[in-house]
């Protein structure tokens, strides 16, 4: 029986990182705002001064079956500051493969970054989620996950390209 391990990205993943982002992005219905390419996430994952962290799940095959060990799913995060609690893990995006799901990989996953959360002494560890995504709503609140839509009434907003460019004055 196959079996699956969870462990640090290496800049050699990022190909198969772009892969279930672009996966990810269909799953979302919005394939068409990815923008970021191979060599970007190399870049910006594994210079000196790292932007963000991965960790995937890699599906390795039993013993005398003929494939490859294969990047099933990923954690993307990096860290934040809250000015109310300090240091902050903000898990950008969990993905699993639709045929690796039911297997507790995303759980997996997200306990990892839990984990390292704990270790660089977060007291937070945020994400968001699309609003008809209930079984990933219903996952992350049997993690112990609040819904601060419920709760507080946060709605995140963004600036990008022309918007930003007219904020900085450029």
């Amino acid at each position: 029986m196959a079996s699956v391990r969870i462990r640090e990205a290496h800049e050699g993943d990022c190909a198969d990182i772009l892969r279930l982002i672009r996966d990810l992005a269909d799953y979302e219905k919005l394939s068409d705002q990815v923008k970021i390419s191979e060599e970007a996430l190399r870049a910006d994952g594994f210079g000196e001064n790292p932007f963000y962290h991965c960790v995937v799940a890699e599906n390795h095959p039993a013993p005398g079956e003929p494939q490859v060990p294969l990047v099933v799913g990923f954690g993307l995060y990096y860290f934040i500051y809250s000015t109310w609690k300090g240091r902050t893990v903000y898990l950008e995006d969990v993905y699993v493969m639709p045929e690796y799901r039911g297997q507790g990989i995303g759980s997996r996953i997200i306990k990892v970054v839990a984990k390292v959360a704990l270790d660089k002494g977060c007291s937070q560890f945020r994400l968001a989620v699309l609003d008809w995504n209930k079984r990933a709503m219903d996952l992350y609140k049997a993690l112990g996950a609040q819904d601060l839509t419920e709760l507080e009434g946060w709605h995140f907003f963004r600036f990008e390209g022309e918007a930003m460019r007219e904020l900085a004055g450029k």
